[in-house]
């Protein structure tokens, strides 16, 4: 270790005087080798950004220039991932009008912020479907089989009905195998989609042991993984423990699902945490609040990289400024802790893998605004923030880079030596 990391300090001076060229942009699925993602053989940090309403907006042509928007400025300040819905159950703009039934107007806006995201070389993080009423969610899909003469009797048997169970599996289908209509390859064949997510912040509050919705993962990620194999899989988890380790838990919060259990089943590549210590914790302190966002996510990094030995990704986290009294500085030091802790374990190889803040938004969205919301263009302390950890995890990437063209330099240079010795010895025999 200590070898490497005089050949990465020496890399990085190099680097800062110039003399190595930049990375070039590529493309490829995401995979993941140990604690790290990586792309194209190279560790890739998955910095970037929530954006649900990608396919919402894009349904309606008119309005696609936001889309456009975002991605150009998600670009330019260094964003590469963005996390978004595959989903839209019943309501206004459904992707799924009743079970089994699709929009193609709304696949259609799907499938443009799928082209676009590709052209401005982002990768995305799919869900597909929510914890919540909004955009129906799981009580839109027990409300069908209730209309189908299924007796159920709360949410929660959306993880164990049959019926249920059913109408999910023909939705993860109908989207993995989608043909999108502007590229023409399928969903499960599309690199830019860097992973699934199999439900936006589960949770199972009839059953706090988390056994309900530990065999409702088990059963959906082989499911999912036996139709692409391409693909990264997480649950979309909000990071709770079950009951070893409840005292971490926000008000010691139960909901049915456990962070570590949930992320060891073998299907699920990477775990994720979301970070929201001014909803969990709007009766403490701004510095209660801080400091329990501090040890949360240091927590969650450790058990990620000495219990699970997989990555982690806080794949949602911010501060609302709508409260009074809320201000950007305090929205600052949320960013500035997660930020921080990513690169300390980035930078020593750890299993930290990025962050994605809640979340961007393009100019003329205030009607999205919800108090989280981030517009690159407005100059703010927050968006140099965004910058800052991009071109410090961008280095990172570069540095691996070098690493590897070195090591592959070596073993060509050893492969020739090899050769050239064994031509060597052959000229010699003939003489």
């Amino acid at each position: 270790m200590k070898r490497w990391g005089v050949v990465f300090f020496v890399l990085l001076l190099i680097q800062s005087r110039g003399i190595l060229k930049p990375v070039e942009a590529e493309d490829g699925f995401v995979k993941t080798r140990g604690l790290q993602l990586v792309l194209n053989g190279v560790p890739y940090y998955a910095h970037g950004f929530n954006a649900y309403w990608l396919m919402y907006v894009a349904t309606d042509p008119s309005q696609r220039d936001k889309i456009l928007s975002a991605f150009q400025e998600a670009t330019k300040h260094g964003l590469s991932i963005a996390r978004t819905w595959a989903f839209s159950d019943g309501g206004y703009r459904p992707l799924q009008s009743s079970p089994g039934s699709y929009n193609e107007q709304t696949f259609q806006g799907l499938d443009f912020a799928i082209s676009e995201a590709k052209k401005h070389g982002i990768k995305l993080i799919l869900s597909l479907v929510n914890n919540y009423e909004n955009f129906g969610g799981r009580k839109q899909y027990v409300d069908w089989a209730r209309s189908q003469g299924q007796s159920i009797t709360t949410e929660d048997d959306f993880y164990t009905n049959s019926v249920v169970k059913d109408f999910y599996r023909n939705h993860i289908k109908t989207v993995l195998t989608r043909t999108n209509s502007l590229t023409g390859v399928a969903y499960k064949d599309e690199p830019t989609i860097m992973a699934w997510e199999l439900m936006n912040e589960p949770r199972c509050t009839s059953d706090p042991s988390g056994k309900t919705i530990q065999a409702w993962i088990t059963e959906m990620a082989s499911y999912l993984k036996s139709i692409d194999g391409n693909h990264l899989l997480e649950v979309g988890l909000e990071g709770f423990y079950g009951a070893s380790k409840q005292q971490t838990n926000p008000n010691y919060f139960q909901v049915g699902t456990d962070f570590i259990a949930n992320n060891q089943i073998p299907g699920i590549d990477f775990a994720t945490v979301h970070s929201y210590p001014d909803q969990w914790l709007s009766g403490s302190s701004y510095e209660d609040q801080v400091a329990f966002l501090n040890n949360w996510v240091n927590d969650h990094i450790q058990d990620a990289q000495n219990i699970l030995k997989k990555p982690i990704l806080f794949a949602e986290f911010g501060r609302s400024l709508k409260e009074s009294g809320y201000t950007t500085n305090q929205r600052d030091r949320i960013f500035t802790s997660v930020y921080s802790a990513i690169y300390s374990s980035a930078r020593g190889g750890g299993a930290a893998v990025g962050g994605l803040f809640w979340q961007l938004l393009a100019e003329g969205m205030d009607s999205f605004q919800d108090g989280y919301g981030v517009v690159l263009s407005e100059s703010s302390s927050t968006v140099s923030l965004i910058s800052e950890e991009s071109q410090r995890l961008i280095k990172i990437r570069k540095m691996y880079a070098r690493l590897r063209n070195i090591e592959k330099w070596k073993r060509a240079r050893e492969i020739r030596r090899a050769q050239w010795w064994s031509g060597n010895k052959l000229n010699d025999t003939g003489n």
